[in-house]
């Protein structure tokens, strides 16, 4: 059931939440906690769809605000507020609250998300794109006991890890770091197997990967070797190699779907290791509220301290997004040229 209004309030839309209950037979509330869901026009279907998902696993009421830019100055002057309520069957197994912010509303999200979220229930906030670069000190971010960006949809991915690094606040997690669980716990477990003293690894993925420098710094800080990062041309990370003092372990998938695991007197394993949707990420990250200490301590390593092999050396600017140029052919000459113009000025 979906119920549209147009120019209206949080209190209608609480109303009308109420009205679309009781309409499908289900006036008792059965959701575990609110998800709210910044993004634009352009992604909010996806954004959607990968939430709805997600409510199988996690019942809530998700609230997805899209700010609208208005075109001319007397329409930024006017604040308007409109909302879709969706129930029943085009809600997943929650509810569903669209909300369209124009004008000075835009400045204040939070004052009609407040009123919207459920009672006693824990709230999550994920932004689907153009995240703040302090999720924790924007209106909306304070409203959450979780908080959720995902560096990947950046412009500049890696100069996005170094922002969140600085402005960490526990809650804090990205989509980037719930990519490389599978990773990770494959790794762990072979480490098990073969107990043994790593002395260096080696991460190979896509250039500007946000997920493959996390997992380079992960390894890093919880192994305590040198860690190099290599490039290749994906899709996103391909390959882990760990040296130990009982032989090479590799971790290989070349083709985003199926790995071989590799150990020294063993037998090569195949391993499952699907790129997943973003509706299971985010069903992961709402299965904890608490914060990730090791996610925490992988992002304050620091890029900057990762050896580069075949791929670009660290710089202390941003990073450009995964097929931009690294740099502009009419960006500021060299110091070599600059010398040289003068001197050709004062001839």
């Amino acid at each position: 059931m979906k119920i549209d209004l147009t120019e209206t309030t949080s209190s209608k839309i609480n109303k009308a939440l109420v009205q679309g209950r009781r309409a499908v037979g289900t006036p008792a509330i059965g959701m575990v906690l609110t998800l709210v869901i910044v993004t634009d026009e352009e992604n909010a279907y996806d954004a959607l769809k990968a939430a709805n998902d997600a409510s199988r696993e996690h019942p809530s009421r998700t609230l997805v605000v899209i700010k609208r830019v208005s075109r001319s100055p007397r329409d930024r002057a006017k604040a308007r507020l409109d909302a879709e309520v969706r129930v029943g069957t085009d809600a997943g197994t929650g509810e569903t609250v669209i909300v369209r912010l124009y004008g000075e509303v835009i400045d204040h999200a939070q004052s009609v998300v407040l009123p919207l979220l459920l009672p006693d229930a824990p709230v999550v906030v994920w932004w689907a794109v153009n995240a703040p670069a302090a999720p924790a000190q924007d209106p909306l971010g304070a409203l959450a006991q979780r908080r959720v960006t995902d560096a990947y949809a950046a412009e500049q991915p890696i100069h996005e890890l170094s922002t969140r690094a600085e402005t960490y606040t526990p809650g804090d997690t990205d989509l980037s770091w719930t990519r490389i669980t599978p990773w990770r716990s494959m790794l762990a477990a072979a480490l098990d197997q073969a107990p043994c003293t790593v002395t260096s690894a080696e991460v190979t993925g896509e250039e500007f990967n946000p997920s493959c420098e996390l997992l380079a710094m992960w390894l890093a800080d919880r192994l305590n070797v040198p860690v190099t990062r290599k490039v290749s041309d994906g899709p996103g990370l391909t390959a882990v190699r760990l040296e130990s003092s009982s032989g090479a372990i590799v971790l290989d998938r070349p083709d985003g779907s199926l790995a071989t695991l590799s150990m020294r007197g063993q037998p090569d394993r195949a391993v499952a290791l699907k790129r997943r949707d973003t509706s299971e990420l985010l069903a992961e990250e709402l299965r904890r509220l608490d914060p990730d200490e090791i996610y925490a301590a992988s992002l304050k390593f620091g890029v900057d301290r990762l050896g580069h092999g075949d791929g670009p050396q660290p710089a202390d600017g941003p990073q450009p997004a995964a097929g931009e140029k690294a740099a502009d052919e009419s960006g500021p000459a060299k110091p070599a040229a600059k010398k040289a113009a003068k001197k050709a000025a004062a001839k």
